[in-house]
């Protein structure tokens, strides 16, 4: 995704400056690219915005059912394990704030893992939950009831935090450039439908 949204950026940034374009023989292909350049984002954008809305049931995964029996709201992310490379992360995912007495599933492709970490944040930077999963059969769901606060490997809640924090810096920068993306698709939008 990350290569798709810088190339809709110099391909929008190119078309801003070719929207300056307005006699000669470049004229005509200058408009065509400034067309071609706002479709092609707008349906990149559009299947982005459907795939992420969609109901993510993946073909093969796990069902992981994270409860929260705490009093409190806590943002819980999921870290996979790569069985092939011993100790390597496979995958962190986002499952989101779950409210007390209440419930978020996520399905997990665990077809190089048979571990994940669940991790538990109480505001940005706190971490107050840390559980280590394995899983002996992939046929059947998962159901994690958080109840405590507990850290169950200091060690790996450390490897657990320092992903976590690199997928929520990347997260950042993708949503940065997909912010500069939007600007500059209206822009290009603007410049395409404004008359003289």
């Amino acid at each position: 995704m990350v290569f798709t949204v810088l190339a809709i950026f110099w391909a929008s940034v190119i078309s801003l400056f070719l929207s300056k374009v307005k006699k000669g023989k470049g004229a005509e292909w200058a408009k065509i690219f400034r067309i071609a350049t706002v479709v092609f984002s707008v349906s990149v954008f559009t299947y982005w915005f459907i795939k992420k809305s969609a109901v993510g049931i993946v073909r093969d995964s796990v069902a992981l059912q994270v409860i929260n029996k705490l009093p409190q709201p806590l943002d819980f992310y999921v870290v996979t394990l790569n069985d092939e490379e011993v100790g390597k992360i496979n995958e962190t995912r986002h499952i989101g704030k779950v409210r007390p007495e209440y419930y978020r599933i996520e399905y997990l492709k665990m077809d190089k893992s048979d571990e994940y970490w669940i991790a538990g944040y109480l505001g940005k930077k706190n971490l107050v939950y840390f559980s280590q999963h394995s899983i002996p059969n992939k046929n059947i769901d998962q159901i994690i009831e958080v109840r405590n606060y507990i850290n169950q490997s200091v060690k790996l809640s450390d490897l657990a935090k320092k992903q976590i924090e690199e997928y929520s810096y990347e997260n950042m920068k993708t949503g940065i450039w997909i912010t500069l993306d939007f600007l500059l698709l209206f822009l290009n939008l603007v410049l395409l439908v404004k008359r003289k």
